[in-house]
């Protein structure tokens, strides 16, 4: 198979998969720095590299999870308040085996949308090099990181578009 058919065959594979369907298996740590690598490869502009990542893993993501629902549970009048979701919270980062924070850092030398396309391209490239290495993957972008600020350690020229989790498969 010469590359174009492969990244073809990469590219129409490529799916969002979400943490129940991961297995506990750990992700190593040259596969992050691969999938890591790759986001950084992304186009643009000014070379700004707007995107910023944090990893969550083990204790981290713990705590990360039990913020998530502390959050929810304090942010949401007791009348729409759902048990399940503040479960489900909980189950997929911890159902992860790696978290990564998306944040683009707005660099003022171009346009905000063109940072976060750039960060939505370094995004696209760690989705296919997921693929690549059969790591199940999605972006969420649930209100709650708007609460973030402070773990997320997020400055004024910052916003947080969301988390990527990433999971082995069978």
């Amino acid at each position: 198979m010469n590359t174009a058919e492969v990244l073809k065959e990469i590219i129409e594979q490529r799916r969002s998969i979400f943490p129940k369907d991961y297995t506990d298996a750990e992700i190593s740590q040259e596969v992050l720095d691969e999938i890591l690598h790759s986001a950084t490869l992304a186009p643009n502009h000014k070379r700004t590299k707007p995107w910023r990542f944090k990893i969550f893993k083990g204790e981290e993501k713990a705590k990360l999870a039990s913020e998530m629902q502390a959050i929810y549970k304090a942010t949401q009048p007791e009348q729409v308040f759902l048990e399940k979701k503040y479960n489900d919270i909980g189950f997929k980062i911890n159902k992860a085996d790696i978290v990564v924070s998306i944040v683009v850092n707005f660099s003022g030398m171009v346009p905000e949308w063109e940072e976060i396309a750039a960060t939505s391209m370094a995004v696209q490239n760690m989705y296919l090099t997921c693929t690549a290495n059969n790591i199940g993957c999605y972006w969420s972008s649930p209100k709650i990181v708007d609460y973030l600020k402070e773990s997320l350690t997020i400055e004024e020229n910052q916003k947080c578009l969301g988390l990527f989790y990433m999971g082995k498969l069978d």
